[in-house]
């Protein structure tokens, strides 16, 4: 393995994670779902593959994908959160925020 691999690798791995609060929107019906996670630079693109396959747990998120499909939703921040020493902090901050905002838009939790 070359140096360059093993840099970027070790890179990757002490790379900072945001957490946050997002919202998945359908302007053709007006609906929104938001959600929180972890890691909000990786969290479309795994919403996007569960929608692709049909899968996502969300029923109504899924039927309105299925209705309008990929260009018919879209993706957005509602609050990026500072970075927390510990796991219990972030999640129960994360959950705090989470009802904020699901009042705020009048949204459903994915």
């Amino acid at each position: 393995m070359s140096i360059d691999r093993k840099a970027a690798i070790a890179a990757y791995k002490e790379r900072k994670t945001i957490a946050g609060i997002f919202v998945v929107r359908c302007p053709a019906s007006g609906q929104a779902w938001v959600g929180q996670a972890s890691n909000l630079e990786t969290i479309q693109n795994r919403i996007w593959f569960s929608l692709r396959q049909g899968s996502h747990i969300c029923r109504n998120l899924q039927a309105a994908w299925n209705a309008h499909g990929e260009a018919g939703l879209t993706f957005g921040e509602c609050e990026r959160l500072d970075d927390e020493e510990t796991a219990y902090v972030r999640n129960a901050l994360l959950k705090e925020r989470l009802l904020h905002w699901r009042a705020e838009l009048n949204a459903e939790a994915i």
